[in-house]
């Protein structure tokens, strides 16, 4: 039984390399949030095509972060044995993933982009749409290469460089906008299409400055492939498929299911929509910080795997679980009371604003679940166990939460809160079983 100083001093090491994981995640939500903020002083037509754009976006992009996960933790189990070479082999063959993964969803976006008038939006908006459509869609493919490079980096457990790289290229991505979308430096003003274009170099550029810092940095000096281009091995490319494929389909069942809340939140009008909206922003923005927190442990414990040293999985995991609860403590603290202040930051009407401080209030009770099960699922990919953390998420959202937030929503008359009550449930649900999960599977040598 590890003592609270272990725990205490595992959970520091964890967060340590956390909070520059972190701030790499919001750097990556930051630009969107610049690119719908300067795009909406053109009109409202361009940010609703904008909005459409990335709505169409967003299954496939997170489908390639998911599946990109396995990076950090082949890489991680092969530096915490000791074996560079394999750490290098990991790289090259991460980056082809990538690749395939890029032009994949290029070639979907090619063909999407040709039936937008399918999707029954107004036809202003689907003309503006494609273009940007396509522009981003040909940026994922430099952000999927250096999504990879930069797991590779904090699996040896350098996260600060690449951090710093993710967050110029927000500020450099603002600039291009300035240039692009307005017009200025000599430039056409280009609207929504600048943005695009500026989004595509703005990732170009990342990806550039993160493959030479790569490089050139000793620290990986013996760590790197041998030769990229010749010999590949379907085994190891089998090997972060295993790990990357349930995680990927993981994160598309969760994003399904909340935008079902989303759905079912439609059919009982706008204005709980909207608080839905609300609400759910708020929730995802703090969530950030346990996500960190989980692709952090993820690392650790593969070091400790790949180190033969089980003995500190298991406080390694203890000590960050803790540790997310205890953000998400703090959060719930934060919406239980400060609910309905947060609410009216983002809208005046004051009937939106009351039923989102009331979701707030339910978001409030389900935070420390929410950051006890993303990190229990990020210690299990640690151990490269995701199946049984893939079946998880498939009974409680699919078969716990749908079921059981129509029936209280609509007819028990519950409404809107019968909706979130469902999403408490099944995140109650998932922490339990994956905290139990991770405690049988950690459990110490005899």
């Amino acid at each position: 039984m590890a003592s609270p100083q272990q725990l205490i001093r595992e959970a520091k090491s964890t967060l340590a390399l956390a909070v520059p994981i972190m701030a790499g995640q919001l750097s990556q939500m930051l630009m969107g949030v610049a690119d719908s903020v300067m795009v909406g002083r053109v009109g409202v037509v361009p940010l609703a095509a904008s909005s459409f754009a990335q709505c169409l976006l967003s299954v496939p992009f997170l489908f390639g972060i998911g599946l990109l996960q396995c990076i950090s933790v082949r890489a991680a189990e092969a530096h915490g044995a000791g074996d560079r070479q394999t750490t290098g082999e990991v790289l090259r063959h991460g980056l082809a993933l990538s690749i395939l993964a890029g032009l994949a969803l290029i070639a979907l976006v090619l063909v999407t982009a040709t039936q937008l008038h399918r999707f029954g939006q107004p036809p202003e908006v689907a003309a503006g749409a494609r273009n940007f459509l396509i522009l981003v869609a040909l940026s994922m493919l430099p952000m999927f290469m250096a999504m990879s490079l930069r797991q590779y980096s904090e699996a040896l457990n350098h996260p600060w460089p690449p951090m710093a790289i993710m967050l110029g290229s927000v500020l450099l991505n603002i600039v291009l906008n300035w240039i692009f979308i307005y017009g200025h430096l000599g430039s056409s003003a280009l609207g929504l299409d600048g943005a695009g274009l500026a989004t595509l170099l703005a990732r170009i550029a990342a990806l550039a400055a993160i493959f030479l810092y790569v490089l050139r940095a000793r620290r990986f000096e013996g760590a790197l492939p041998a030769q990229w281009l010749l010999r590949w091995h379907p085994e190891r490319l089998r090997s972060l498929l295993k790990i990357g494929l349930p995680t990927a389909f993981q994160l598309l069942l969760e994003v399904s299911a909340f935008a079902a809340a989303a759905v079912m939140m439609g059919w009982l009008g706008t204005v709980p929509l909207a608080a839905h909206q609300i609400a759910l922003t708020c929730c995802a923005t703090a969530f950030m910080f346990p996500l960190g927190i989980a692709m952090a442990t993820t690392i650790r414990i593969s070091h400790a795997l790949g180190g033969a040293e089980p003995a500190r999985i298991r406080t390694i995991g203890l000590g960050s679980i803790a540790l997310g609860g205890i953000f998400m403590g703090v959060s719930a603290v934060i919406f239980a009371f400060g609910g309905e202040s947060i609410a009216h930051a983002f809208v005046a009407d004051h009937e939106v604003a009351r039923l989102a401080a009331m979701l707030l209030v339910v978001a409030a009770i389900f935070q420390c679940c929410d950051g006890l099960q993303v990190v229990a699922a990020g210690a299990l990919r640690g151990l490269s166990d995701v199946t049984i953390p893939l079946l998880t998420c498939i009974f409680a959202y699919w078969l716990i939460f749908l079921p059981f937030a129509y029936l209280v929503a609509f007819h028990f008359g519950w409404g809107p809160l019968g909706i979130w009550a469902g999403l408490a449930l099944a995140l109650g649900l998932e922490a339990v079983l994956l905290v139990g999960r991770f405690l049988i599977k950690s459990q110490p040598p005899r």
